[in-house]
């Protein structure tokens, strides 16, 4: 099964740039740059942390030592080469634009070094990807706007949207509004983290005020069937992470965790891997998981493949091209496991 899940085709729509850095990639660049880590005898340790808050500070740590051109081209090249060896062919990413410019780089100097690092993956490895600005909702409304302008004054075709990151409970979605209508206002795609340490009413507001196209995370919306139910019925796609939102908030029973739930009610969910090395995980990984632990069967994996198409920002014509094509790909590699 592990073999069967490695092997079938993949989008990825949540998987965030600073947080697929490898440890080791991470201490080169900081030493590089002159920028204290805390003590470790192995750079894995860097990534070992009791609570969300201490994983942010890690986060934002490791960010301090991204700061040319290459070091932004080389992060990318390198998340994305290890997702295609686990036969991910298409991937959405989150950046967060204003924790790179705290840091010392340019907006310029960011995107088009992740550019770089995104036509390389391509060449070698045949991977697409295009880019996420994501809102920091720890950080104000106002510095959001600043954001989305800047992506407006300096366009990129690789940059197709907009997110919402960082730790939601304290920081609710509406304070994002004025960002997220200047975006839709320019022609980008709309997603946000919402109910994944917050009510599911912050799911509506997601759809409703901020107009998103999909959900990151949402596990919270078991919690009130009517919101499920309209999800349902609406085919709001849902980008979920079994591996890093266990640790953090529903602890080591995978069994437990909403997804389950979520599937079974019949809400259209894709899996990915959020933070692959920070939380010990891959694209893989977060898979058996949801087959050892979850219940899913060969079926619900053909489904959620399907559904991150779905959820995809591409247009429709490559979306059916991608279907046709990687339903045959997917029965082929299912018949060797019946």
């Amino acid at each position: 099964m592990s073999a069967f899940l490695k092997a079938i085709p993949k989008v990825s729509l949540h998987v965030h740039l600073m947080g697929s850095v490898q440890a080791r990639t991470a201490v080169d660049l900081c030493t590089k740059h002159g920028v204290a880590l805390p003590d470790f005898d192995e750079p894995d340790d860097l990534y070992d942390y009791p609570d969300i808050y201490k994983f942010l500070h890690m986060y934002d740590n490791t960010a301090l030592g991204v700061i040319d051109h290459e070091d932004f081209a080389r992060i990318c090249y390198e998340t994305l080469s290890e997702a295609a060896a686990h036969n991910v062919r298409y991937r959405e990413m989150f950046f967060n634009p204003t924790t790179h410019m705290a840091a010392g780089a340019s907006y310029e100097t960011c995107v088009d070094g992740l550019i770089d690092g995104i036509n390389a993956a391509r060449t070698d490895h045949g991977i697409e990807c295009r880019l996420i600005a994501a809102v920091n909702r720890m950080e104000s409304p106002e510095l959001a706007v600043e954001m989305v302008e800047t992506l407006l004054d300096e366009p990129r075709d690789e940059v197709i949207g907009i997110g919402m990151d960082y730790a939601e409970a304290d920081f609710p979605p509406e304070r994002f509004w004025k960002a997220y209508a200047m975006a839709e206002d320019a022609g980008l795609h709309l997603t946000a983290h919402q109910s994944e340490d917050a009510p599911p009413r912050n799911i509506e507001t997601c759809l409703d005020l901020l107009g998103c196209e999909r959900v990151d995370h949402g596990y919270h919306v078991i919690e009130s069937v009517p919101i499920m139910t309209r999800c349902r019925d609406e085919g709001v796609v849902f980008t979920c992470t079994p591996v890093s939102t266990a640790w953090v908030y529903f602890g080591d029973d995978f069994a437990s965790h909403p997804i389950r739930t979520m599937k079974d009610f019949g809400l259209k969910i894709m899996l990915d891997c959020d933070d692959p090395p920070m939380f010990q995980t891959d694209p893989t990984r977060d898979y058996v998981i949801a087959a050892e632990h979850m219940g899913f069967t060969v079926e619900d994996f053909r489904q959620c493949m399907l559904n991150g198409i779905d959820g995809t920002w591409l247009d429709e014509p490559t979306k059916r091209q991608m279907r046709r094509m990687w339903t045959g790909e997917f029965d082929a590699l299912a018949a060797q496991i019946d």
